[in-house]
């Protein structure tokens, strides 16, 4: 069967904003904030006790297999590595739950940059079904302290992450 002129498969994007890709105070700005927001290199000294360098790199080459073969959105997996960055520069991570934080990294990056978001059931698949879709579901329910949200400066999701490690610890 094929597809008539007006049933293309594509992708919906934004239109391009003019007011805010040509105006260099903007980017001027944007990369002055962002150098309060990015993760110190050292963590894996400071924060991190379990995990190691080459555990990350597991995870980061396990969480590129799963965008490239979902085919997501080039911006997928750099934002994923973000959050997870982001949060084992903040919070000390048994590396039980590495792949977790990965999953739940990815699944809310999908969320915020696919029009068709990855789904808990197909991450779970990926992990060998070693997370359930309800312990990854949990862990992504908007969690709603701002003061914590203000102090470690993440995304809802990887906060509701971090108070289900406390309970578990």
């Amino acid at each position: 069967m094929e597809l008539l002129c007006c049933e293309m498969d594509r992708v919906r994007r934004a239109v391009p904003d003019a007011n805010l890709l040509y105006d260099d105070r903007i980017l001027q700005n944007l990369l002055t904030i962002e150098e309060r927001y990015l993760p110190q290199c050292s963590y894996f000294k400071c924060v991190q006790k379990d995990i190691q360098p080459y555990m990350r790199r597991m995870v980061a080459t396990w969480m590129l297999e799963v965008c490239e073969e979902q085919k997501c959105e080039e911006e997928v997996f750099p934002l994923a590595m973000n959050y997870l960055d982001r949060f084992l520069a903040g919070v000390p991570t048994p590396k039980t739950h590495l792949q977790l934080l990965g999953a739940v990294c990815m699944f809310l990056a999908s969320k915020l940059k696919e029009t068709i978001p990855l789904t808990a059931e197909k991450l779970c698949i990926y992990t060998d079904n070693s997370i359930k879709p309800q312990e990854l579901l949990v862990t992504t329910v908007p969690f709603s302290l701002p003061f914590i949200l203000s102090l470690f400066k993440l995304s809802p999701g990887l906060l509701c992450f971090y108070s289900l490690l406390q309970t578990n610890s």
